[in-house]
């Protein structure tokens, strides 16, 4: 049903572009011979809302990977650099939340284990749509922030860094093997925000798989049963990425001073406006990362 709903989508997309681009394109012939200017302007500008949305769903069509129309998980990890990193932990997790919410997909935070003094130490959320692991699987990766700092009195330029880890949400069609000899689980009293139940009681969870050193952490549900399903169904996720994102892997720099930019290293994609990338503007990045095509300087597009 996911899989003819999708498509269904997409047939959808495609007639409606189609209808768009013959109805206008009428529209600029019958405007032109009654001589009608303001008909002709109009209808072009529809046809370039078109051609945004054609490429849009060109790049959506690249998402055929066997997990790809999956929900998402996503952990952001403070770099080293104390408050400073781990500021800009919450600051990433806050841009991926607000994508979503942006796209009409819903995020559910898992589990966070939050900062000595300000952020997040780490931070497990779901994001739940469809293709939500397609379009944010390309930002797995390190990314790295320049600005003053708010928590320096003296008001010093600082570079910090913070990791992203994004694998799909996989159902139980998928047999990974995890022997129980080789978990260690641990529960602790939820660190985060989780209704007064949760705080306090120990019903978070932490599984660890001790052959590899993973961690999956769970705090968002009421119970450490419902705590360790959701932690073992994230583990069983990880283990089939069979991937390692190292602290060599920067994707991508955002600063904000002396002056604003966020630059993409692997497409060479730059937005001036910061601001807005961090509110969750992250479309263009995405869109670039997944066609796999560099940007050369003084491109208009990607076409």
């Amino acid at each position: 049903m996911r899989e003819r709903t999708i498509l269904e989508k997409r047939l959808g997309d495609f007639r409606a572009l189609e209808s768009g681009l013959n109805d206008n394109r009428d529209m600029i012939a019958l405007a032109e011979a009654e001589g009608e200017a303001g008909l002709v302007a109009e209808a072009e500008k529809a046809l370039a809302e078109l051609r945004d949305r054609a490429r849009k769903a060109q790049v959506a069509a690249l998402l055929s990977g066997e997990a790809d129309a999956n929900d998402a998980y996503v952990e952001v990890h403070a770099g080293a650099g104390g408050t400073e990193s781990q500021d800009w932990a919450e600051m990433l997790a806050r841009m991926y939340v607000r994508w979503a919410e942006q796209h009409g997909y819903k995020a559910e935070w898992l589990e966070e284990s939050p900062g000595e003094e300000a952020g997040l130490k780490s931070a497990t959320f779901q994001v739940k749509g469809p293709n939500a692991y397609g379009w944010l699987k390309t930002e797995s990766g390190v990314h790295r922030l320049v600005r003053i700092s708010p928590f320096d009195a003296n008001a010093r330029r600082h570079t910090s860094f913070a990791s992203v880890w994004v694998y799909p949400v996989i159902d139980d069609a998928i047999n990974i093997e995890i022997q129980d000899k080789d978990l260690r689980i641990d529960t602790y009293r939820a660190s985060g925000a989780g209704g007064q139940h949760v705080n306090k009681t120990e019903s978070a969870v932490r599984v660890t798989h001790i052959p590899t050193g993973i961690v999956a952490a769970c705090q968002s549900e009421r119970s450490q049963h419902q705590n360790k399903a959701q932690a073992m169904k994230m583990l069983r996720a990880l283990e089939d990425a069979k991937t390692d994102i190292g602290w060599g892997h920067q994707i991508r720099s955002y600063v904000l001073q002396p002056y604003q930019m966020v630059k993409d290293v692997r497409t060479g994609v730059e937005k001036g406006n910061a601001r807005a990338v961090l509110d969750g503007d992250l479309d263009e990045f995405l869109e670039a990362s997944l066609s796999g095509k560099k940007r050369n300087k003084g491109d208009k597009d990607l076409e």
